[in-house]
């Protein structure tokens, strides 16, 4: 049976963080490089990644409404990651949409290159994005503690069993 990780929006976004950062990469090389297939692959990179980037804005937002009460400072810091999402989102959809037309006017070399260089310049403002959300999504897990369960963590592994010689054999 599948099942679902929980929570999951940190399962999801790190598929189009990967994939849009790996994107932009093949296209940036289209530019310069026209073998390998590499425009249709960072068409389909950039596709796929803002397929992710979609999920993962879902997902962020159903997380957001399980949260509960944050202070003041994690408020602001979340408003920012959310905004920054958005902002991949939107990036990663228009430069996907980019790289697509690349492959549909390749039989026309001045119209694909200049295509190209756009979408390549576009796909470096996206992972950009990507990594001020990322900038702000761990601001809010590793700073303010954002969707971490404290409570199981602490009945998992309470601190007063733990040995000094066995906090040695973790690093």
């Amino acid at each position: 049976m599948l099942t679902l990780p929980s929570p999951l929006h940190p399962a999801i976004v790190h598929f189009p963080i990967v994939l849009i950062l790996i994107g932009t990469a093949a296209a940036v090389a289209a530019v310069f490089i026209r073998r390998w297939h590499l425009p249709l692959m960072a068409a389909l990179l950039l596709s796929l990644g803002a397929a992710g980037a979609i999920a993962a804005t879902w997902s962020g937002g159903e997380e957001e409404e399980m949260l509960g009460e944050l202070s003041p400072q994690a408020e602001e810091i979340l408003d920012e990651h959310e905004e920054w999402g958005e902002r991949t989102r939107n990036l990663a959809l228009i430069t996907a949409v980019l790289a697509c037309t690349v492959i549909s006017v390749s039989r026309f070399p001045v119209a694909s290159r200049a295509l190209s260089i756009v979408t390549a310049l576009l796909a470096i403002v996206a992972a950009y994005a990507v990594a001020e959300t990322g900038h702000y999504g761990g601001q809010l897990v590793y700073k303010h503690g954002a969707g971490i369960n404290t409570a199981a963590g602490a009945a998992a592994r309470p601190e007063s069993t733990v040995k000094p010689s066995d906090k040695d054999d973790d690093d």
